[in-house]
C-alpha cells in the first residue's frame, strides 16, 4: 500500500514537469495543459476574470474592449460588468470602432490572412482547430473584418500587446464569454 501511495506522489510530482515539456506551440511558447485534457483549459493568466461595478453608457449585453487597459468588459444588467484580461494588437495593429459578433465557433480552424503571410511566410497556410491552433478553444468573429475575440494556447500573452489586431483571452475566459453572448452582440472597441 505504501508503494502505491509513493508511486502516486511521484507521478503527481512529475505531472507539472511533463506539462511544461509539452511540444512547442505555433509561436514558440509552450502549451501548458492545466487539467490534462478534461476541457479547454490550457494554462492561466495572472489576470483573473472578476465582477466590477459599471455605470457606463453601454447597454447590458454589450462587450466593451478597452485596449489601453487590456481588458474586456461584458456589461451586466445590475450595474456591474464581467471584466476579463485580454491580449491586444501590438503597435501599428490597434484599432477602435463598433462591430457586431457575426459568427461564433468552437475550436475554430485558422487560415492566416495574406497580410499576415507577407509578414510571416513561415506560418502554415491552414491549421485545423485544436490545442495547437492559435485561435484557441473559441472564437467570436467581429463583423466582416479579419479580427476576432479568441482563445489562446499562450496564456502568458494576456495583458500584453502582441497580436495583429485580434483580442486574445485564456481558453477558460473565452469559453465563459462564448457561453454568455450571442451572434448579434454589439462590441465597442476603445483605445
Amino acid at each position: 500500500m505504501a508503494a502505491i501511495a509513493l508511486a502516486g506522489l511521484t507521478l503527481a510530482g512529475a505531472a507539472p514537469a511533463m506539462a511544461q515539456n509539452a511540444a512547442p506551440s505555433l509561436f514558440g511558447f509552450f502549451a501548458r495543459p492545466s487539467n490534462f485534457g478534461n476541457g479547454p483549459s490550457f494554462g492561466y493568466s495572472s489576470i483573473r476574470r472578476t465582477v466590477v461595478p459599471y455605470n457606463g453608457r453601454y447597454a447590458p449585453g454589450t462587450i466593451v474592449i478597452n485596449t489601453s487597459e487590456r481588458r474586456l468588459y461584458l456589461v451586466q444588467p445590475n450595474g456591474t460588468a464581467l471584466r476579463y484580461g485580454i491580449g491586444v494588437g501590438r503597435d501599428g495593429f490597434r484599432w477602435s470602432g463598433v462591430k457586431t459578433v457575426t459568427r461564433k465557433a468552437e475550436w475554430p480552424s485558422w487560415t492566416p490572412p495574406a497580410q499576415m503571410l507577407q509578414r510571416r511566410p513561415d506560418l502554415p497556410r491552414y491549421m485545423p482547430g485544436g490545442i495547437d491552433n492559435p485561435l484557441g478553444a473559441r472564437a467570436l468573429y467581429l463583423g466582416s473584418t479579419l479580427y476576432r475575440i479568441h482563445g489562446s494556447n499562450e496564456p502568458e500573452t494576456i495583458g500584453q500587446a502582441v497580436s495583429s489586431g485580434c483580442f486574445r483571452m485564456t481558453n477558460d475566459d473565452v469559453t465563459d464569454l462564448y457561453e454568455r453572448v450571442r451572434v448579434g452582440t454589439k462590441v465597442v472597441v476603445l483605445n
